[in-house]
């Protein structure tokens, strides 16, 4: 690969979720993370409102989320729906993470709508997505309906909210290819 256009579709085709049972016990640097979270900070942003906030969770800060999160599921689901299976998850992939982000938005109603701050924190984290891909660091999105109960957890403000969790490790978990079907099936060109 010769040009910056191969390398980056390179990356981009590459990309893949890759979920914690595959990530291996290999500790992230901090300039790794740092790196992926700069990244972050480029994506494009309306009125340049920049909504992305994200908290770092390691080392024992991500105990401390499995256990939020399994007593968050024990507060919120209904006895007859609890499973100790699920309720147990929350400890085991936490503790299989190296580095959890909380992908959170900081919202400015009197400046845009919403929906483009949720636009501009996606761009934010498909950016991270991209860097961890380029630098051989798994990551996977999680977005359980939980996330909405974090905000004492996580002390966010009143305009902001949690959006998901971002997972991260070094791993061993093939490639696997795309499944893609094929861009000319979703576009319509407009010429005349």
């Amino acid at each position: 690969m010769s040009n910056k256009a191969e390398i980056l579709s390179e990356i981009i085709k590459n990309r893949r979720s890759i979920f914690p049972e595959s990530y291996t016990k290999e500790e992230i640097p901090t300039d790794v993370i740092e790196q992926i979270l700069e990244s972050a900070n480029y994506a494009p942003t309306h009125k340049l409102t920049q909504p992305w906030r994200f908290m770092v969770i390691r080392k024992e800060g991500k105990a401390k989320l499995g256990a939020e999160l399994g007593d968050i599921y024990k507060r919120v689901v209904p006895a007859e729906k609890f499973l100790q299976k699920k309720y147990d998850s929350f400890g085991q992939k936490t503790s299989q993470a190296d580095v959890i982000i909380a992908i959170n938005i900081q919202f400015h109603e009197d400046k845009v709508p919403n929906w483009e701050e949720i636009a501009a924190v996606g761009c934010a984290v498909q950016n991270m997505a991209l860097t961890a891909e380029a630098l051989n660091v798994g990551a996977y999105w999680s977005s359980p309906p939980l996330i909405d109960h974090l905000g004492d957890f996580l002390a966010l403000g009143e305009n902001e909210k949690c959006y998901g969790l971002f997972y991260m490790g070094y791993h061993n978990a093939e490639s696997r290819p795309a499944n893609r079907t094929p861009i000319a099936e979703k576009v319509k060109w407009i010429e005349k």
